[in-house]
């Protein structure tokens, strides 16, 4: 949520961004809404202040008690109509996007993303190579077929060697953040609708969101969720800044929208796994631990040899929290295309505002912190590795960084009997 002093004295700065996120709030209205808001709100006062010095009066004076009976009744009224006021800003506030970075690229969707650097040697085959569909129908180590039956479309089993690969890279990926600074975490599965309304997935995101029928509560679609409420209504101190936190989990996400998009395999699916990276820090430390970030991703994807792209996120893939992100784009051989492996988003106090994350200094200054998510590693890394890492006869050698924790240097079909 954005800071509604930017609406009272930078209305402009607000209808621009609007303008280039396609958000249709009307901002001139909404800035009549809080000026009627903070009339309402001395007028209250003003009338408290009436009914607290008159209440001393009472005993001595049937007039004053007749003006505190008359102010009670119109204190009632006009607080309902403070209430009405205040539940028509948040319910407008809360569907305000973000700022927006001086770089962010003009653009509808992922084609518009700004490419900033290659990295790594793309793979050279002298054959054709397989999509990792194919590869683990070969391989025996991806089932989707099990997975409709037993769930629907869109859910999978990472079976035999295929989920030991999978393993060994997330636990890899984990000791690697922890070398880095970085809190490992457990987290829930679930999380509170005020929790993904603090973290901005509501209302924006409501149609990814598989809600429990009858709770107050549905699956994460990111550990972002619940790690970045687990400091909600708390205040930090500064001088412990940045936290930086990591969690392994299963996510899941409806994918609603996604119709049509290049869906073969189990590229998009309904639930997988993610290793995320979060840091709170102060506003001024943002972009720095943005990029920290960034070069963690890029250095994970170097251990394992998988060629890449950086691109700067346009307008249309942003996300309304978004202030800035970054996505890293692995090249798949089997699909002959970069394809995005992780995000990395700048919310800077987006989602402090809306959870109430403050940090204190030593002089005792309180502030929103800024808050950093960014995908360490998920399941599309395993499937890159699959298919940049296949050989003739259908093999993938696994990256030498996996090996000891695999057990094994190559994945091979199983021999029919």
């Amino acid at each position: 949520m954005i800071d509604i002093k930017l609406i009272r004295d930078n209305p402009e700065l607000v209808k621009t961004t609007c303008k280039r996120r396609g958000c249709d709030i009307d901002i001139d209205a909404l800035a009549a809404l809080d000026i009627e808001y903070r009339a309402t709100v001395q007028k209250v006062e003003d009338m408290r202040a009436d009914r607290n010095r008159l209440s001393k009066e009472c005993r001595d004076n049937p007039e004053a008690r007749e003006k505190v009976i008359a102010l009670k009744i119109t204190l009632s009224e006009t607080d309902k109509i403070l209430n009405e006021l205040n539940e028509q800003i948040k319910e407008q506030m809360s569907w305000l996007p973000n700022l927006l970075a001086d770089d962010v690229p003009d653009g509808d969707d992922d084609e518009s993303n700004l490419e900033l650097r290659k990295e790594g040697t793309l793979p050279e085959f002298s054959f054709k190579p397989k999509d990792h569909q194919e590869l683990g129908e070969l391989l025996d180590i991806i089932d989707a077929k099990r997975g409709v039956k037993v769930a629907q479309a869109g859910f999978f089993y990472w079976k035999g060697q295929g989920a030991q690969l999978c393993n060994a890279l997330f636990f890899w990926v984990q000791q690697q953040l922890v070398a880095r600074g970085f809190t490992q975490f457990m987290t829930p599965c679930v999380a509170k609708e005020q929790t993904l309304f603090g973290t901005g997935y509501l209302p924006f995101f409501a149609d990814q969101t598989y809600a429990l029928e009858g709770e107050d509560l549905a699956l994460i679609g990111t550990s972002e969720q619940t790690l970045i409420g687990y400091h909600a209504d708390e205040i930090l101190d500064s001088e412990e800044l940045p936290l930086c936190y990591s969690s392994y989990s299963p996510c899941f996400r409806t994918e609603s929208g996604s119709y049509g998009k290049a869906s073969r395999g189990i590229f998009r699916v309904h639930q997988f796994h993610k290793v995320e990276q979060i840091i709170f820090c102060t506003p001024e430390d943002s972009d720095a631990n943005h990029k920290r970030c960034l070069e963690n991703e890029e250095y994970l994807l170097q251990q394992l040899g998988i060629p890449y792209r950086v691109v700067n996120v346009c307008i249309g893939d942003l996300g309304a929290p978004g202030y800035k992100k970054y996505d890293i784009e692995a090249w798949f051989a089997g699909y002959n295309s970069y394809r995005e492996v992780t995000s990395n988003t700048n919310l800077t106090d987006f989602q402090a505002r809306r959870l109430n994350i403050r940090c204190k200094d030593k002089d005792g200054k309180r502030q929103f912190v800024h808050t950093i998510s960014a995908t360490a590693v998920t399941d599309r890394v395993v499937i890159a590795i699959l298919e940049n890492n296949q050989q003739a006869d259908g093999s993938i050698v696994i990256p030498e960084v996996l090996r000891p924790l695999c057990g094994f240097d190559k994945i091979e079909a199983p021999v029919k009997k």
